[in-house]
Order: C-alpha cells, then sequence, then structure tokens
C-alpha cells in the first residue's frame, strides 16, 4: 500500500530511542523527511544515523522536549530545515511507577506537565503550519493504561487518561472545521524498550518496529478518516471493552 507521505516532513519527539525511535524509521522508509529530538546528544546522533541510512532525509534538534519553551523551538526548528511541518508525532517518556495514595503534589504536576501538557504544547505549535498547508497528521504516543489502569502506575494512568480527554475534544474540534488534520492516540502495552527495562516488565512484549508501522499508518493519507482515536496496540492484554 502506498501511503501517500513520501516527501512529507514529520517532527518525532522523544525519538533517540524506545517507540520514537521505531517511529522515525517506519516514516524515513515511506520517504518522509524526519526531525528529531531526544535529551541526550550523544544517543541522537546514533540514531539520527541510523535514520540516515534508511534513506530518508533526516536532521536532529537536542533538548528536553518536557521544558515549557522546548515544543515551539522543535516546530520553528522543523519549519527552518525542512520549509514544511506536516506530521507530528507528540511522544515524552513515561512517569515513574507508584501507587495513588503515596504520591505528592510535585509528582502529579511533573506527570501532567510531561504526558499531558507537552503533547497540547506541540500540537498547538504544529496547527498553524498544518492549516496553512490544509493537510496534518497528528498521532500522540501514550500508553494502554488510557483504556484499563494499570495498578502502579498512577501517575501514567492520571495524567494520559487527561490527555486522552483533551484529544478527543480537540479533535472535534478540528473536524468541524474541515481542516484536513486529524488528531489521534497510538497506546502502546509492554514494548522491547529500555522503559520496560527499567519498570521491570516480564513476559510477552511487542516489537517496537511493529509499533512505529501502526503510527506510521495513522500518520498517513489513507487513515483520512481516523481521527479522535485511541489505538491500543497490546497485542490483546488489554481487557477492557
Amino acid at each position: 500500500m502506498d501511503l501517500g507521505i513520501e516527501g512529507k516532513v514529520a517532527l518525532v519527539t522523544a525519538s533517540s530511542r524506545g517507540l520514537g525511535r521505531a517511529t522515525a524509521l517506519a516514516l524515513a522508509a515511506e520517504g518522509v523527511r524526519v526531525m528529531l529530538s531526544g535529551r541526550d546528544p550523544a544517543t541522537l546522533e546514533a540514531t539520527r544515523q541510523e535514520v540516515a541510512a534508511v534513506g530518508g532525509s533526516v536532521d536532529a534538534c537536542a533538548g528536553d522536549v518536557t521544558d515549557p519553551g522546548q515544543p515551539a523551538r522543535l516546530v520553528a526548528a522543523t519549519v527552518e530545515r525542512f520549509g514544511a511541518l506536516d506530521i507530528l508525532v507528540a511522544n515524552a517518556g513515561g512517569p515513574r511507577p507508584g501507587r495513588a495514595l503515596d504520591l505528592g503534589d510535585a509528582d502529579l504536576e511533573a506527570a501532567l506537565n510531561a504526558n499531558l501538557l507537552t503533547s497540547v504544547r506541540l500540537v498547538r505549535e504544529a496547527l498553524p503550519h498544518m492549516r496553512s498547508s490544509g493537510w496534518g497528521r497528528i498521532c500522540c504516543i501514550t500508553s494502554y493504561t488510557v483504556t484499563q489502569a494499570a495498578p502502579v502506575l498512577a501517575l501514567s494512568n492520571t495524567a494520559r487518561t487527561g490527555l486522552w480527554a483533551w484529544i478527543k475534544t480537540a479533535a472535534n474540534d478540528l473536524a468541524s472545521e474541515s481542516s484536513g488534520i486529524t488528531l489521534n492516540m497510538a497506546c502502546p502495552g509492554p514494548h522491547a524498550t529500555d522503559r520496560m527495562k527499567q519498570l521491570g516488565g516480564s513476559g510477552a512484549m511487542g516489537d517496537p518496529s511493529d509499533f512505529g508501522a501502526v503510527v506510521t499508518f495513522l500518520c498517513s493519507a489513507q487513515a483520512a478518516f481516523v481521527n479522535g482515536s485511541a489505538v491500543v496496540v497490546d497485542g490483546g492484554a488489554t481487557l477492557a471493552l
């Protein structure tokens, strides 16, 4: 299937490793020009070289995407480098595990900043460029916990479910504009990434490259009628209907 995105420009945040990296590689394989971002310059450069080897045009911008000023800088750098922004994949590292009753205000505020407000800021900065071209695809990488809360991931459950509510509402706003822009979520379950090692994950895990392919489809021309959806990619582990 021709996904119809060859030559498009994508910004993929938190893309130096894990699911962000897998998504950047999948987009590049479709001929998308990709701007990477990540906190560690050395890891980011290694990933930039990997993506370049796929054959796509790629650049990288180091920085912490959870810094409130970084989304605007990343979008500006992408447009300056490639002349457009057609696809946004908003991603950020997940919060630490913990029980709900053990969390303080500072814990909750940090999680809401990283896993809710960061994506909102990125969307807000990207939209003017997509509106001007009449086409855009936005996909926020979150977690399967938006549909089934995990017992020891209270921060993830809280922040990501809030983002889901915001995305569902914002996607409806975009549809009412007939803007040609879609806004969706990709919600991974356990995948073989450094994050899962940190959480002590075990059992069946997904291949990050398969997840990247799902996100790439959501960002394709063929997914024009997929909007406001939370696509769970967890191998069937979620039991919620």
